[in-house]
């Protein structure tokens, strides 16, 4: 644990202590002091706090994933340029980002921090050093028609990542699209703005009462609230309160069971990320007779979703992003 406070440290320590699994070796108030202290004690999982005197967070994160890639989860704070920075750690190779609840109630405090010890075991499970990475799909441009499929997709940790290669290969006109991304909501409202910018798609956070419409894709990240898909002229995406399904909301497996009860043509893809969310709502869609594929397990990061769906017999296929890109764009192609 790299934190330049003494009461983060002591903080961070005591809470990862009491999860089941997971010891804290050592911690440093530097990277310059953590530097002396990874030969020796090899962690499985490095966490890092993004502002520390001297060399910042992001530079030893840059460092480390060149000399030594390691599972890296970053502490930064709940700020846009906090966000901003967590999206470049997502860059360089960091597993996930967690925000420090500084201004947290006790209670909230410990709920949220509660998580850390999950995806700290998590992380030490990830592809972070076999992966391969991932390559972005081509742009389908000037060939793709809508043909009337829609896209659903979830993704939690590692998703960030994903996303951006997935999506990488949309064109302008994609096919209608909702995911369910489970991370911290600010940080997925900067990296909407970011996708929105660079994509040839519209990319915007999913609201009430959104319709589904050509060239434009939905993310989902209101940790109260549910998205699910509405039939209609056109569909819509709604968003309604209720309790988390099996642990997750918004619920990739309510938002799969209503595509599959709604009866229209559609696609579906669990990708990286921890957990059993999606794999069953997935069956549902490939009941249905929809197509319904995962992130194949050697480039997910986090390889716990695609293989819970693959357990469940809820995906046709495994497929590198850049191979799913193509085949969803094939599949809701007229062509």
């Amino acid at each position: 644990m790299v934190d330049d406070s003494a009461a983060m440290r002591a903080l961070f320590t005591d809470i990862l202590e009491q999860s089941r699994n997971v010891r804290v070796v050592g911690v440093a108030a530097s990277a310059a002091e953590a530097r002396d202290q990874l030969d020796d004690l090899k962690p499985n999982v490095l966490t890092l706090d993004v502002e520390m005197p001297g060399m910042s967070g992001i530079d030893f994160l840059k460092e480390i994933m060149a000399e030594r890639p390691m599972p890296v989860v970053m502490l930064s704070s709940l700020t846009q340029s906090g966000n901003e920075v967590s999206l470049k750690a997502y860059e360089l190779g960091a597993v996930e980002c967690f925000p420090k609840p500084l201004k947290a109630t006790p209670e909230q405090f410990a709920k949220t921090v509660g998580k850390l010890g999950q995806i700290v075991l998590a992380a030490a499970n990830c592809n972070v050093r076999e992966r391969v990475r991932l390559q972005q799909a081509k742009s389908h441009e000037a060939k793709f028609a809508w043909n009337g499929h829609y896209a659903a997709f979830s993704a939690s940790m590692g998703g960030v990542e994903a996303l951006t290669a997935l999506l990488a290969g949309y064109p302008a006109l994609c096919p209608p699209t909702v995911i369910t991304l489970q991370a911290e909501p600010a940080l997925v409202e900067t990296f909407i703005a970011r996708l929105d910018a660079e994509l040839k798609c519209a990319v915007r956070p999913a609201k009430d009462g959104a319709m589904l419409t050509p060239g434009h894709v939905y993310i989902a990240a209101d940790p109260e609230k549910h998205a699910v898909f509405e039939p209609g002229d056109p569909p819509r995406v709604r968003l309604v309160a209720r309790d988390p399904v099996e642990g997750a909301r918004p619920s990739a497996t309510l938002l799969f069971g209503t595509l599959a009860r709604a009866g229209v043509p559609a696609v579906g893809a669990v990708l990286t990320g921890m957990g059993e969310d999606g794999a069953k709502g997935l069956k549902l869609m490939r009941d249905a007779g929809c197509k319904t594929f995962v992130q194949d397990r050697a480039s997910a990061l986090v390889s716990e979703a695609p293989a819970a769906a693959m357990a469940a017999g809820a995906a046709d296929q495994e497929l590198r992003l850049d191979k799913l890109a193509e085949t969803v764009i094939a599949i809701c192609n007229q062509a």
